[in-house]
């Protein structure tokens, strides 16, 4: 009778292993040592008073200010809140595209040159928040919206430029392969073949970064930007908590009905 066999795991499995617990030890030796530098004083923001002046704090932002005449305020700024977001996301969308086309190998013998200028161009547009961006064209263009919106739009165009990018890398290539060796065009085979199928797939990212500029677009206003962070602004920095609830309130519905907007959208689109 032979003895029993005794199994080993392969040296690539252990090798792996090891791997995997040295970076989930590096991770949380990383976290004790952000705890340990950060001066975390949680006894005194969990102390009475701190949680006092917190409740009488949310009290007064929970009794928001419905006078249909401060309301008369509010609503155009909702309204300039969406048109920002709104054409910020389309110029864009049409300007990340743009940058996505030179930006994106198609094929194995594509030569691909302008992909790491275009890349680099899109890594520095997403890299400076929206916040700077608005910042620095405000000072060019002056307050209003005007500035909040081309802030959005440029952020966005990085973050869409490099998403597009990656979709057309990924793109199923049989279609564009049966064009090329018909003798078709590159500029033909991206507007036959490549970017009808992912259609679905950008206006998706579009409807999302959509979402996001909404919110963006109503804190954009506290650098002067306009729209509803321009009230939450104002009326926040003369420690009027009524009105602000009213501004924050206002914040909500309108990412909300956004939110349930895109989505509806995307459910459209994907049936």
């Amino acid at each position: 009778m032979t003895g029993a066999v005794t199994l080993s795991p392969p040296p690539a499995w252990r090798r792996g292993r090891w791997h995997a617990a040295a970076v989930v030890a590096a991770l949380l030796a990383l976290v004790v040592a952000s705890f340990a530098s950060l001066d975390l004083q949680w006894a005194r923001f969990l102390g009475p008073q701190a949680v006092a002046r917190m409740g009488r704090f949310a009290a007064e932002l929970l009794a928001p200010n419905l006078e249909p005449r401060f309301l008369a305020k509010v609503a155009p700024a909702m309204g300039e809140t969406v048109a920002m977001s709104v054409v910020g996301t389309l110029l864009a969308a049409v300007a990340g595209l743009l940058l996505a086309i030179p930006a994106s190998r198609t094929h194995e013998a594509d030569p691909a040159r302008w992909r790491s200028p275009a890349r680099l161009l899109l890594n520095a547009l997403r890299s400076v928040p929206e916040l700077m961006w608005a910042a620095l064209l405000l000072i060019a263009t002056g307050l209003g919206p005007f500035g909040g919106t081309m802030a959005l739009a440029l952020h966005t165009t990085g973050v869409l430029g490099r998403l597009f990018a990656e979709a057309i890398e990924n793109a199923q290539p049989g279609p564009a392969f049966a064009l090329r060796v018909r003798g078709v065009g590159e500029g033909r085979v991206l507007a036959y073949a490549v970017l009808p199928q992912l259609l679905p797939q950008l206006v998706s990212y579009t409807l999302y970064r959509w979402e996001n500029n909404i919110r963006a677009a109503a804190v954009l206003g506290v650098v002067g930007a306009g729209g509803l962070g321009q009230l939450l602004a104002f009326h926040l920095g003369l420690f009027q908590m009524a009105e602000t609830g009213s501004v924050l309130g206002a914040m909500l519905l309108l990412v909300l009905a956004v939110d349930l907007a895109s989505h509806a959208l995307r459910r459209a689109l994907t049936r």
